[in-house]
């Protein structure tokens, strides 16, 4: 026994030399919670993300994702708060000419974590068959039927909130959660048993859209982060007028979660902010071409969206943000081949021109 404890602590040593903050073993079992993922479906809260239901028998049990699984190893990569988006002590110094959109903070980077953290695991990979041969492992990066927040908390890494992010005491939620399966049977950590969460409802209230339809239940079709990442339609008026000023992903309920405030951790160089000026630039994101699009972020976060997303979702940061100065661009976008950029750009417009109209002075009597 004493020697098993011993090499889980030497994976776990191996993970954090890799800019793992976060290490912890669960034993592969049926997720907690499956069942709960299966009402959420039939409430309709998925949205039009159509890949969960189709595999959702798949979230059962991670033999689905590696057969003959015995282990799974929960790991956390932290990633930088973004300045632009994140209370500060010294917020008085961050001052723009114009107004610009904001971006998730995971999104803030150089890199897509997808293919960093691929890399690390792959590594990691390599240590555990070198300690164990014959050893079968798949490294999963929220890209497989996994629950992973469920196994992290089996895995003692931390507790699922009531914004339904992992938070850990240390290290808030600002973190990416990632997995390595086994068919080796390594010695389990203790479960998260608490919620330190307590009747504080921060990131409930925060929520713009509304979106939790209660504690630890999120709809997704409204959430800004579902709407402007993974959704590929004509935005709601009644949704898209409350999305303020927000381009790729939201932040909301993590900027206000106390357990963020005073959060620690050592952040990859690749995950450090980079180019923000431009990336949350309304004037960037309206003017660009396809071409430069692949060019600059073929290999970020903001390629799943695409450049007609990503310019729909400007277009509408700029009717909430009042950005008449942008009307000869916006302009532009309403003669579109692409349906939802011409239908967005008209409301735009409208949005921006009505509330702009000169008072009408009453008549004297």
């Amino acid at each position: 026994m004493i020697a098993e404890v011993l090499a889980r602590d030497q994976l776990r040593d191996h993970a954090l030399s890799l800019g793992f903050s976060l290490f912890g073993v669960a034993r592969a079992q049926p997720a907690p919670g499956f069942d709960n993922l299966v009402q959420w479906l039939e409430r309709g809260y998925a949205g039009e993300m159509s890949y969960i239901p189709k595999r959702v028998e798949a979230y059962r049990h991670p033999n689905s994702v590696l057969d003959g699984c015995k282990s799974v190893l929960m790991l956390a990569m932290p990633y930088a708060p973004n300045p632009l988006t994140t209370p500060r002590k010294d917020a008085s110094r961050l001052t723009f000419e114009k107004p610009g959109g904001k971006i998730g903070n995971y999104a803030a980077g150089q890199v897509d974590y997808h293919d960093l953290i691929r890399e690390r695991l792959n590594q990691l990979s390599f240590v555990l068959e070198s300690m164990y041969p014959g050893a079968k492992t798949r490294g999963v990066v929220d890209t497989a039927p996994l629950l992973e927040r469920d196994f992290a908390q089996l895995a003692g890494i931390g507790w699922i909130g009531k914004n339904t992010l992992l938070l850990n005491r240390a290290q808030g939620s600002y973190f990416f959660l990632a997995a390595l399966l086994t068919s080796v049977e390594i010695v389990a950590d203790s479960p998260f048993e608490a919620d330190h969460c307590g009747s504080c409802t921060a990131c409930l209230d925060a929520c713009p859209t509304s979106a939790f339809v209660g504690p630890g239940v999120l709809n997704a079709s409204k959430c800004i982060s579902y709407l402007t990442i993974e959704y590929r339609g004509l935005i709601p008026t009644e949704l898209s007028q409350k999305m303020q000023d927000w381009i790729f992903g939201c932040d909301a309920c993590q900027m206000v979660c106390p357990w963020n405030r005073k959060a620690e951790a050592d952040v990859q160089a690749e995950f450090q902010p980079a180019d923000l000026d431009n990336k949350t630039s309304l004037e960037h994101w309206l003017t660009m071409t396809p071409d430069s699009f692949r060019k600059r972020y073929r290999h970020t976060p903001f390629w799943r969206t695409k450049l007609s997303g990503m310019q729909r979702n400007a277009l509408i940061a700029a009717a909430n943000s009042d950005r008449v100065d942008l009307l000869p661009i916006i302009e532009r976008f309403a003669s579109s081949e692409d349906e939802v950029l011409k239908a967005t750009s008209h409301w735009c417009l409208t949005k921006l021109r009505r509330e702009n109209e000169p008072v009408q002075s009453q008549p004297e009597a």
